[in-house]
């Protein structure tokens, strides 16, 4: 028998009692909130989080291990998700079964595919997210220990799959062993970066200047909070659906950790960073690129607006189609092949 309230998680308890949840031990979790309490209302609990704060209440009293901890994502916030969108899938793939499909493809709809690579013999794992762009919404993820290369393979065929989606790949350290392996593929729609790390307009307009250009995605000192940024910022306002309980376990253990966010000791955020990663590409390059696009339409529209407009230019392409040594004089129509003659 263990008996504590939450203190935090990542601790022995903690764990201990995750496990018991998912039946990975042999103890049986019970919960006692404040609302068995016969003697006890909503007016006595209102009074203790004027007494002791909502995360000391939420301690003493819900049985909450978000409430109780430093994390990073509202514990109000991962209750939502959890309780709305989170599910299993409905398909599981692989040999380790750790493809977990939540949609199938619809080839009517884009779709980015979002890397995260390990070496695949660490305590670190190789992880991806599917998402469908417009709607922000993952339909599908994989997290599993697999070699670069071998993971290279399976982005190519996922992202094929899934109507030649964007491929975004980590090329930090070990995410160049996958590149390599996506490039060797030949896959035609993969991410790249600016060479300066900074996003622009000009960097999509071209998408073949591979000069100005490296392959993959740089989490760098400099990108990484802008990322966890997009991510609270995206949770916070609940515009992007997140299905998966791999991930929101992750979220649940994602704290402060001296004024930086990043996984409790002994877990991992391999999961949350890919998402993470995603939810910035598609604010930052995608919307650019489209902008990008949207700059060269205009463009070539005000030279067809401008030919519209001008009555000399329209007229005299209209009047050498049939003769082009007709010119209108003052005078009227005169032929000028003498010239050439």
């Amino acid at each position: 028998m263990a008996l504590s309230t939450p203190n935090g998680i990542g601790n022995w308890f903690h764990q201990t009692w995750e496990k018991a949840e998912t039946g990975e031990n042999s103890f049986c979790p019970v919960r006692l909130p404040w609302t068995v309490h016969p003697e006890r209302n909503q007016a006595w609990r209102d009074m203790q989080d004027r007494d002791l704060g909502p995360r000391m209440a939420g301690q003493e009293c819900d049985c909450d291990f978000l409430a109780s901890g430093d994390t990073v994502f509202e514990p109000t916030d991962l209750i939502f998700y959890e309780e709305t969108y989170q599910k299993d899938p409905v398909e599981r793939r692989g040999v380790d079964s750790n493809l977990w499909i939540w949609e199938p493809a619809d080839y009517t709809k884009d779709y980015m595919v979002v890397a995260d690579v390990a070496r695949g013999d660490s305590a670190d794992y190789s992880a991806f997210h599917v998402f469908e762009i417009e709607s922000c919404t993952q339909v599908a993820e994989y997290k599993g220990k697999i070699s670069p290369k071998d993971f290279g393979n399976v982005l190519v065929g996922i992202a094929s799959e899934y109507n030649e989606a964007l491929l975004v790949c980590e090329n930090a350290n070990i995410g160049w062993a996958t590149i390599e392996q996506i490039l060797e593929r030949e896959y035609r729609n993969m991410y790249y970066s600016s060479t300066s790390n900074m996003e622009t307009v000009e960097s999509y307009m071209n998408k073949y200047e591979r000069d100005k250009l490296v392959p993959g995605f740089t989490m760098s000192a400099r990108t990484r909070p802008l990322v966890i940024a997009k991510i609270i910022e995206y949770v916070r306002e609940r515009s992007v659906t997140i299905q998966s309980k791999r991930l929101m376990a992750e979220m649940r253990v994602f704290v402060w950790k001296n004024g930086k966010p990043q996984a409790q000791t002994n877990y991992n955020d391999d999961l949350l960073i890919a998402c993470a990663t995603a939810l910035y590409v598609r604010d930052t390059a995608l919307r650019l690129r489209q902008q990008g696009m949207d700059l060269a339409r205009a463009q070539l529209s005000s030279f067809s607006n401008l030919n519209s407009q001008n009555k000399a230019v329209m007229s005299s392409v209209g009047s050498f189609q049939d003769n082009p040594y007709i010119v209108k004089t003052n005078h009227g129509d005169e032929d000028v092949s003498w010239l050439f003659k």
